[in-house]
């Protein structure tokens, strides 16, 4: 297996510019498989914190970068979907969001949010002792000693970073919040207004609703996730009505 990687043939879902040079870092083993970012591309070509990997492996022995709330010394080591950076001495902190293209970007957030990490259920089996094993999107496994939970697979969880306790539960269904993740409405954001099984080996499909209008793609292509997610840009848009009928008001004033 090569050691190199060539930005030309780069997982799409990586931030990294395509025609400045020929190679570019390449991801070492961890969570997320080949769509994994190395977490130096994050560092040095989206923050702009390093500038090169050297330097990167420098700041990183620091132990003040933190990936879902572990330390991390591997410049190497994969980021991808829904895993919360930390810096703690800058106190900035960032969720890994999906944007259009699929292209993975850095999503500010508050120290409350990096405190736990959003996973889509993937699998689901019977283990030894009759516990059960629940597969995450990164590859992480969740033992519950409960047989009986109703979790299922496309289900989603938020997982606390110091615990590894589940701390909610979104259940894949009419009406969740989702967000695509890849296709080309990989970013958008809305309800699963319907979902279609499809018969035979065909993909299930599902539509949503968004505020411009309603899309359609394969259900693998959608998570279920927290209204927080949202209520940043929510928020935003609050403010900004708010100044508007403030503006308003003043000009009848006069």
């Amino acid at each position: 297996m090569t050691r190199h990687q060539k930005r030309l043939s780069a997982p799409n879902a990586w931030p990294v510019e395509r025609k400045t040079a020929t190679f570019t870092v390449k991801a070492g083993a961890g969570p997320h498989g080949e769509a994994g970012v190395p977490l130096v591309v994050l560092l040095r070509d989206v923050l702009g914190y390093v500038d090169s990997t050297k330097e990167a492996r420098y700041a990183l022995n620091e132990g003040s970068v933190l990936v879902n709330g572990d330390a991390v010394s591997d410049e190497q080591r994969p980021v991808g979907m829904f895993d919360i950076l930390a810096f703690t001495e800058r106190e900035e902190y960032y969720r890994v969001f999906p944007q259009e293209g699929g292209r993975l970007a850095l999503t500010p957030i508050d120290a409350e949010a990096a405190g736990s990490r959003l996973g889509k259920i993937v699998g689901k089996r019977q283990v030894a002792g009759g516990a059960t094993q629940l597969t995450l999107h990164d590859g992480e496994n969740v033992r519950l000693e409960d047989a009986d939970v109703d979790y299922d697979t496309k289900d989603s969880l938020v997982v606390d970073n110091d615990s590894g306790e589940i701390v909610a539960h979104f259940p894949y269904e009419e009406g969740a919040l989702v967000t695509a993740v890849d296709g080309s409405h990989s970013g958008d954001i809305g309800r699963i207004d319907e979902i279609t099984v499809t018969a035979g080996s065909g993909d299930n499909t599902v539509t949503v609703d968004t505020d411009d209008g309603a899309f359609e793609t394969i259900e693998e292509y959608v998570v279920v996730i927290d209204e927080q997610f949202v209520d940043g840009e929510e928020a935003d848009e609050a403010s900004a009505d708010a100044d508007e009928a403030e503006s308003a008001d003043g000009g009848d004033d006069e």
